[in-house]
């Protein structure tokens, strides 16, 4: 095995996996039940998501390391083409908010490669590694999120872990085509049907799970669904008004679920620049001065 196919990129959603560390944490209590340290500073979320970093770097053994950070909400591209964009969600948890704050403080300390690029989320900064992954690299490339959104970047390389109650799966390409029956690609012409509630992404009125999956197997596209809409297989009847009603919010859901791998900062890296590099005595120190108490080797 050359040295370019042992090389191994891990991509971390960085706000996916603290919120669900935090929250898991926090449920069911007030904010003056949650971990603080001596400082005054929480660290329920933030103590779970160190050990779960280092856990899938133990577990997983990569050579290179990026954790994706989102931007505020109403600072994204996609806010700017539909307002109405995540408009649905609440204000995130001071506690919350105060522990991303003290993560990307310790990671810049750290050293370890994090990434918040404006105008972009996470999602498009974990796409764009990918895509540059694929292109220039032979090894493997696991992405670790919760967030099916990304499936869409799944290929022979690009796999995705996902949380479970039994442990984590390990979701391939081929877990997909099985699945789904359809290519990763094409995930983004389903979501467009189907809309997203949690991103208040519109999609296509009265076109649900039974339906949206279907069509795509059959026409291949949201474009290949319109080209046939006057001649629909007649299994589809009952969705023929509420396609031609819903054609600008189906186009426009697409857009809205596309994941970009172009983003400027990402595409311009050299992979050098996030190899790991982890100074575990500085760690230690850090984690002690923050009063986490987490197992490192």
């Amino acid at each position: 095995m050359s040295e370019e196919t042992q090389e191994k990129l891990l991509l971390i959603d960085g706000f996916n996996l603290l919120s669900r560390c935090y929250f898991a944490t926090a449920y069911g209590k007030e904010w003056d039940q949650l971990t603080r340290n001596s400082q005054g500073l929480f660290i329920n979320g933030l103590r779970a998501k160190i050990q779960k970093l280092l856990q899938l770097v133990r577990i997983h053994e990569p050579t290179h390391l990026a954790i994706a950070w989102d931007v505020k909400r109403n600072e994204t591209l996609r806010k700017e083409k539909f307002q109405d964009y995540k408009g649905t969600r609440n204000e995130l948890p001071e506690p919350l908010i105060q522990q991303y704050e003290t993560a990307v403080t310790l990671f810049n300390t750290l050293g370890l490669p994090q990434f918040t690029i404006p105008r972009y989320e996470a999602d498009d900064i974990i796409g764009t590694f990918t895509q540059k992954w694929r292109d220039e690299k032979q090894g493997e490339c696991i992405v670790y999120s919760n967030d099916r959104d990304l499936l869409q970047l799944l290929c022979e390389q690009t796999s995705q872990l996902i949380a479970a109650k039994k442990g984590e799966i390990k979701y391939t390409v081929h877990d997909f085509r099985d699945d789904y029956g359809i290519e990763p690609s094409q995930w983004v012409d389903v979501k467009a049907l189907l809309g997203d509630k949690s991103d208040n992404i519109p999609g296509v009125a009265g076109v649900g799970e039974k339906a949206a999956l279907p069509l795509v197997q059959q026409y291949g596209s949201v474009e290949g669904i319109y080209e046939s809409v006057d001649e629909l297989d007649v299994k589809y009847k009952r969705y023929f008004k509420k396609l031609q009603l819903g054609r600008e919010m189906a186009f426009l859901s697409r857009d809205l679920c596309e994941i970009y791998r172009d983003v400027p900062d990402i595409v311009d890296l050299n992979f050098d620049d996030i190899r790991i590099k982890v100074n575990r005595s500085l760690l230690k120190d850090e984690l002690s001065r923050l009063e986490i108490n987490v197992r490192v080797g």
